[in-house]
């Protein structure tokens, strides 16, 4: 099997995790420049102040993509480097370089798609009530408007919101993630907001750029569940996929929430509704961002550590979510067959609304550095990303319309809360004097791209 000839291999990375560079040319303050200042919230104080410095070395990294053959990037902009305080004060040093990245990918045949907000709100912005205001929306629509006049004439796609279920819930239901609240009622307001404020920005970038591709990119997650007689676990089960994943494609592809929704967020949901905030979008496509599966199995404690926290409190079930089997430096189960299972189910759910689905995200975290020879043999990544892209066409051949494939992450960077000792990169990155070097899963991936997925293997692989 190999993937049709159009199908758009890509890399992704986001703005904090990258660009460094955070207090140059008028950049504003972010929430996670606040959050990684704060004693005890991300690994061995660590900070994407300058991360990769990507903001002065675009032009080799471009330059690397180009040598990996890939058809396009999938970035993100920062908020604060266009507008530093969330408002219509422009900071016009921001949008040249964006305008430069675009070019110098256009030059390198490199299709940009533009992430407009990958969790980096400008601290102004919070400061007045974050994504627990309605204001932020507004503000987002606003800046979206603004981009898409900017870059729009090259730019194609564009994603206002990346996962909002993450920022949602981990930055504001259990506070590992900036803005740093652990509170549930925030979560469930964030997630309205966000979903609103996707839904102003499809109207806001459609209005100036009527021919530009827009739609939500979305982190999901199967639930893999230990005992299927047990009411219990079902239950957590069906809670754990109404608040990551049936939340959002309800109203993204349905124009409303799901049931259970109402049933479990009650009147902190309801009371945030206006009329024509679920309105349905006309989207062009959805990306969909996939790592693993979550395990749910037998009933524990209320203060176990390995609890599904978010189910624990929605649905007054704790439950264990130890992954089973070999997991990932992240320590994520490794689970293709998830992959698959979302995009035959979404075909399936959605047949007359879904538009066609981009994987935006995938990839895994292995710390396999150079060895003597300089060489980074990294061959659990191969394995893993050969094992997902073959789900990828397998769902292809049982009808999903998936249309590309953006492998997470294309270097090293900052990974958030867990700091740089987190690899996801197919490029190695020595942050001492950030010197790139491509491993072995990024020439494999070159490879990949030229032959269109015709080297790809079907292994015998026991994922239990």
């Amino acid at each position: 099997m190999a993937f049709k000839e159009d199908f758009l291999f890509g890399v992704a990375t986001a703005a904090y995790q990258i660009e460094g560079a955070v207090n140059e040319d008028g950049r504003g303050k972010t929430i996670w420049d606040t959050f990684c200042e704060t004693p005890g919230k991300v690994a061995r104080g660590e900070s994407g102040a300058i991360a990769n410095d990507h903001y002065h070395r675009y032009l080799e990294d471009v330059a690397i993509m180009k040598e990996l053959g890939v058809k396009a990037y999938r970035f993100s902009m920062a908020w604060s480097r266009m507008f530093p305080q969330g408002d219509s004060q422009r900071e016009e040093r921001g949008f040249d370089f964006y305008n430069r990245l675009i070019d110098a990918l256009l030059d390198a045949g490199i299709e940009p798609i533009a992430t407009l907000y990958h969790w980096d709100l400008p601290q102004a912005l919070q400061d007045q009530g974050g994504w627990a205001s309605r204001q932020t929306p507004l503000r987002l629509s606003e800046y979206a408007a603004a981009a898409a006049e900017a870059f729009g004439d090259r730019v194609q796609k564009f994603a206002p919101i990346n996962e909002p279920w993450v920022m949602s819930w981990l930055g504001h239901g259990l506070g590992y993630h900036a803005p740093g609240i652990a509170d549930y009622a925030t979560a469930i307001a964030a997630s309205h907001h966000t979903m609103l404020g996707h839904n102003l920005s499809f109207k806001a970038i459609k209005a100036v750029r009527p021919n530009a591709l827009v739609g939500p990119v979305l982190s999901q997650s199967n639930a893999d569940v230990d005992d299927i007689t047990d009411p219990k676990q079902m239950r957590a089960a069906a809670v754990m996929d109404m608040n990551q994943n049936k939340f959002w494609m309800d109203a993204f592809f349905a124009g409303k929430y799901p049931e259970l929704a109402y049933e479990l967020y009650g009147e902190r949901l309801t009371k945030l509704i206006q009329p024509g905030d679920l309105d349905r979008q006309p989207h062009d496509f959805v990306g969909i961002n996939y790592y693993f599966n979550q395990r749910i199995g037998h009933e524990v404690a209320a203060d176990h550590p390995n609890r599904v926290r978010v189910v624990d409190e929605l649905a007054g079930l704790s439950m264990i979510s130890t992954s089973i089997g070999n997991v990932t430096d992240m320590g994520w189960p490794i689970t293709p067959y998830g992959l698959e299972d979302l995009l035959v189910r979404w075909t399936r759910e959605y047949p007359e609304t879904l538009p066609p689905i981009y994987i935006t995200e995938n990839g895994a975290a292995y710390d396999d550095e150079p060895g003597e020879d300089g060489r980074i043999r990294d061959q659990r990544r191969i394995d893993y990303l050969n094992d997902h892209l073959m789900a990828v066409q397998s769902a292809i051949a049982r009808g999903a319309d998936v249309r590309g494939y953006m492998q997470w992450s294309m270097m090293d960077n900052f990974e958030w809360s867990v700091g740089f000792a987190k690899r996801f990169g197919i490029v190695h990155v020595d942050y001492a004097t950030q010197k790139r070097t491509i491993k072995d899963s990024g020439f494999w991936y070159r490879d990949t791209i030229r032959c269109n997925g015709s080297n790809l293997v079907e292994r015998i692989v026991d994922f239990a």
